[in-house]
Formats: C-alpha cells, sequence, structure tokens
C-alpha cells in the first residue's frame, strides 16, 4: 500500500505522525516512485524518489501538530512538481531533526539550480562547527557514505550536463559549495577528512 510505503520513510517513532499527516493528505493517482534506503540513526528507512500527492489546503496543514508539519513537508520535498518541491524544501532544509536531513540531501543531487540555491542558503547553520544542524547532516552522512557518494557524482553529472556553460569551473557551481559544506560536517563528525568524489574546488 501507498500509505504504509510512506511511513516507511520515517523512524518508527513517528508512524503515528506519519498516519495522521497521510490520513489527511489527498490521495495519489500514482504510487510512490523507487524509495531509496538510508539509515536514520541505527534505523533504515525507504524515501521515496517521487510523490504525486495534491496539495493540501493551508488551514488543514496549520492544524497539525509541529511534528506533523514537519513530516508534511518532507513528504512533499520529493513532489512531482519542482516548485512544490522547493516550497517544502524550504520548510525542512533548516531543520536539525535526523529523519528531515535525508529529503534535503537527496535534492543535493538534483538538477534543479534553484533548489541547490535554496539548500545552500537555508543550511547557514553548516557553518558553525558546533550547530545541532551541523551534527545532524554530518552524522547523516556518515551512516550513509555510499549514498553520499552517489550524491556527489550526480552533483558532478548534473552540472556537466545542464550548467558547464555558465559554471565552466566546478568550484563555481553551487553543488560545489554545497557538498563542501557537507563533507566538512561528515570530517567533524568522524574525526577524519571525509572522502571526496568530486573534482576539487
Amino acid at each position: 500500500m501507498a500509505d504504509d510505503a510512506l511511513v516507511a520513510a520515517f523512524p518508527n517513532q513517528l508512524a503515528s505522525d506519519v498516519r495522521v499527516v497521510l490520513a489527511v493528505m489527498p490521495e495519489a493517482q500514482i504510487a510512490p516512485v523507487s524509495p531509496f534506503s538510508v539509515y536514520v540513526g541505527d534505523e533504515v528507512v525507504a524515501i521515496p524518489y517521487r510523490i504525486y500527492q495534491d496539495e493540501l489546503p493551508v488551514e488543514v496543514a496549520r492544524a497539525l501538530t509541529e511534528a506533523q508539519q514537519g513530516i508534511l513537508h518532507c513528504l512533499y520535498s520529493p513532489h512531482s512538481d519542482g516548485l512544490v518541491r522547493q516550497r517544502h524544501l524550504e520548510q525542512i532544509a533548516s531543520s536539525d531533526e535526523p529523519w528531515a536531513v535525508p529529503f534535503v540531501v537527496q535534492l543535493a543531487g538534483k538538477y534543479v539550480l534553484e533548489i541547490l540555491e535554496s539548500i545552500q542558503r537555508v543550511l547557514s547553520d553548516l557553518l558553525s562547527k558546533r550547530s545541532a544542524q551541523r551534527l545532524a547532516y554530518g552524522d547523516f552522512i556518515a551512516r550513509n557514505p555510499g549514498f553520499f557518494a552517489r550524491t556527489e557524482r550526480r552533483v558532478v553529472s548534473y552540472r556537466s550536463y545542464y550548467y558547464r556553460w555558465k559554471f565552466l569551473v566546478f568550484g563555481t557551481y553551487p553543488g560545489c559549495h554545497l557538498l563542501e559544506l557537507l563533507r566538512a560536517a561528515a570530517a567533524d563528525r568522524t574525526g577524519r577528512p571525509w572522502p571526496r568524489h568530486t573534482p576539487s574546488a
């Protein structure tokens, strides 16, 4: 069932809140697409690559608890409509909740330049070594090195395919700056330099 697939995108402790959110979301005509598995803490979750539900009316979303609104924004962040993705991403990118992090990192590996710029802008606390945000992102990357390496390679590929004419040097591409911040967070978390799968900045 589609609902079960989306419940699996979050740690077990959030299952009841996820079901509350899903109960008020419009029914999708197409099932969530291609979930990918990552660790959030010690649990494996399955994040959807795409969802297709229409957005909720604002007043319905506001009636949810703060945690449920965070879950809602996470679920809409891989939406099939890029404008919907960006709206909801901007609501969760500054979160230091570990369960929100994979939804943001997933979008760091996509081709939409405006979304990369939004992530970089909102993740301002990654610059602070003692911030909860830096700790959360560093921990996620440390637990999911293969996923992050694929994300790095996608950033390189999308820049080469779509934006080489605009960013002649990889180091000037917004995705490069974002990856540098994420690698630094992982290095802080593990106490060792983090492997690079991109050209040097």
